[in-house]
């Protein structure tokens, strides 16, 4: 190894530090310092120029891919590092189990997943067509156990007391949490992992319910949102070259089927609305007045971010899931369950 050295610099910096002077007046008078010199040697020899090509490989990913890509090695990693072999979710012919199947699928296999499709008195013949076509199309398993029986159960139980209240979200969630029980009954008796289908749009404005169908091991959509959902299923149809996920799975309206004539919509703003109030009020915490200065409604702005600030202690009790955002629920906010600043 040959280096250059100006033993001028060199020399003129180590007699200007404080410490070598010190150092220097300590030194044993002893030891015998000889001098060689080698000969002189030409400094700052011009070196032979290199010639480097730069080349930079370019790699066309779209924003689907790139999230689908994350989302299957997140699972693929979490299953894996925690001693799971096979996944359970409930598939209720819904575009969020639709798609967290197929991904479920990809990752493990499809000997390794398992669907659970759980009916009721308010679900309808589309979806049953849809989960079971979905089922075949992935060559998973599906198992089917009505929520009926012990749903009527529990409302004869519960008569005395309820007496002639009107049906509510109290009922509502009575079905959830039998699907949740039904779940978590599969995952006991064989080991399997229960995964949660929920996306960040529900879990932002809590429109889930807790010990319900956030039951679970592992939310793989916690982080997407619903508009990227659907983003996700077309995509991946796509690639198919085929309706991997039914076409009906993707084009109906979103509902959880827990009362007659449901939608979504009833209870939340349009996705494509609600997922943008989301984003500017989490991923770049802009304040109500700012988003409301974007073109939003005051009104509709408002309640989004009310319900969002209320549904932090339902999310603090959710599954982990795959981060795919800039921010996530979780250790990227941290805010308090309790508080007086809602608006």
């Amino acid at each position: 190894l040959i280096v250059e050295v100006n033993s001028h610099n060199l020399c003129k910096k180590r007699f200007e530090d404080p410490e070598f002077k010190e150092r220097k007046r300590n030194f044993s008078s002893e030891i015998k310092i000889e001098t060689v010199k080698l000969g002189k040697m030409e400094l700052n020899k011009k070196r032979p120029e290199i010639n480097i090509k730069e080349e930079v490989l370019q790699i066309s990913v779209s924003e689907e891919e790139d999230v689908y890509t994350a989302l299957k090695l997140g699972l693929t990693d979490y299953v894996k590092k925690n001693n799971f072999h096979k996944v359970i979710l409930g598939l209720s012919g819904g575009i969020d189990s639709a798609l967290v199947a197929t991904i479920a699928r990809d990752a493990l296999g499809s000997e390794n997943v398992m669907g659970l499709f759980m009916p009721s008195r308010f679900t309808s013949i589309e979806s049953r067509e849809d989960a079971y076509t979905l089922a075949k199309n992935l060559n998973i398993s599906l198992i089917e156990v009505s929520i009926e029986g012990p749903f009527e159960k529990f409302l004869e139980e519960l008569q005395p007391y309820f007496k002639n209240l009107p049906f509510n979200e109290t009922e509502e969630n009575i079905q959830a949490r039998i699907r949740g029980i039904l779940l978590m009954a599969f995952s006991n008796k064989f080991g399997y992992l229960v995964l949660s289908t929920g996306n960040k749009s529900e879990y932002s404005v809590g429109y889930c319910t807790l010990y319900g169908d956030m039951v679970g091991g592992f939310a793989l959509l916690k982080d997407v949102p619903k508009t990227l959902v659907y983003k996700l299923a077309s995509w991946r149809n796509g690639k198919e070259g085929f309706a991997l996920i039914p076409e009906r799975i993707i084009k109906k309206a979103p509902t959880a089927e827990l009362k007659e004539n449901q939608r979504d919509q009833d209870s939340l703003p349009p996705y494509e609305i609600l997922d943008q109030i989301i984003h500017y009020y989490i991923e770049e915490d802009l304040s109500a007045y700012e988003i409301i200065e974007k073109g939003f409604e005051r009104e509709v702005v408002e309640k989004v971010i009310k319900s969002i600030d209320k549904a932090e202690y339902k999310r603090r009790q959710a599954p982990p899931g795959v981060k795919i955002t800039p921010k996530a629920f979780g250790k990227d906010r941290r805010m308090p369950i309790t508080h007086k600043y809602i608006l």
